[in-house]
């Protein structure tokens, strides 16, 4: 356990080691809470970037196919880039036009 001293501004310093596992780097925001006991918790918070590829792909979909348009005379309309998508409830689906 590595102790720390607070500054008269309520400012500590993160000890090199607790930096690097975290991984983190200057001006990157944390989050901080406290634990159901009381303690200190500090998360990194992460890119948007960093969440690409957390969820498993979507059958049957190509992501790398995906038009830069999505306004543009390819698209099928509504919100929803294939309206008759299995993964989709009947309910759900947008009117076709």
């Amino acid at each position: 356990m590595t102790s720390v001293a607070v500054s008269p501004k309520y400012q500590i310093v993160i000890p090199k080691v607790l930096r690097e596992a975290l991984k983190l780097r200057p001006g990157q925001r944390v989050e901080l809470s406290l634990d159901s006991v009381g303690r200190l918790v500090v998360e990194p918070e992460l890119d948007i970037r960093a969440a690409r590829g957390f969820l498993p792909a979507i059958p049957g979909v190509d992501v790398t196919d995906v038009a830069s348009d999505p306004e543009g005379p390819d698209w099928p309309g509504g919100c929803d880039p294939q309206p008759d998508a299995p993964w989709i409830r009947p309910a759900a689906r947008s009117p076709a036009k």
